[in-house]
């Protein structure tokens, strides 16, 4: 039974659409196989995008990106910095939160609001992501899993504005498809990869 979207922080608290994960002020937690999945994702990323790559395809800065890394807001999943801080390797979901995160601050959101959303999204595999749409009133981050949550928010005055994960996905793997990778394994600089086949190839092999 659909229950509506979910607030990720803020004033009020709730079940999520599916039921399986929760929010309050003090951050959020996910279902085990939601977390198992995410996991599954991350230990599977053959591919790492370097600090000035991950930049260019999430519309930021480097001092950003440095910034965000060494105060844990969105830190490389694949390969943390062990001295410079060119030597970080992001993943693709990694580069796809950089880029909700830029959404999300040119809009005025605070920050103490975006790392727990951060946090949640880290718990939520592939899948759900690209399906999800975040609506924000500027206090509160919501969740929305269909369309009509969406409606639900912005009849109740509570949406001014909200950000298609899947349209984030989706740009991000076209920019990311005129960069540089790097195969994490042999260090093999790769051009032109698309995320989305290495992404779709883990899909299958675990539907196997």
């Amino acid at each position: 039974m659909e229950q509506g979207p979910y607030p990720l922080h803020g004033r009020t608290t709730g079940l999520g659409p599916s039921g399986a994960a929760r929010a309050s002020r003090g951050g959020a937690y996910a279902a085990p196989d939601a977390v198992h999945d995410e996991r599954a994702e991350t230990a599977a990323d053959a591919v790492g995008y370097r600090g000035p790559t991950a930049c260019a395809a999430a519309g930021i800065t480097y001092r950003q990106l440095d910034y965000w890394a060494r105060t844990g807001l969105v830190e490389p999943s694949v390969r943390a910095a062990g001295g410079s801080a060119g030597q970080r390797l992001y993943s693709f979901r990694d580069v796809v939160l950089l880029k909700i995160v830029k959404r999300f601050l040119d809009t005025g959101v605070a920050l103490q609001n975006i790392r727990t959303t951060v946090r949640h999204l880290r718990t939520r595999g592939g899948r759900d992501l690209e399906r999800m749409t975040l609506m924000s009133d500027g206090a509160t981050v919501y969740e929305c899993s269909s369309p009509g949550e969406v409606v639900e928010l912005l009849q109740g005055g509570q949406g001014v504005f909200g950000i298609a994960v899947g349209v984030v996905w989706s740009d991000v793997e076209t920019a990311l498809s005129q960069l540089h990778g790097e195969r994490v394994d042999t260090g093999e600089t790769l051009v032109g990869h698309h995320p989305g086949d290495e992404l779709a190839r883990r899909r299958r092999d675990r539907a196997v």
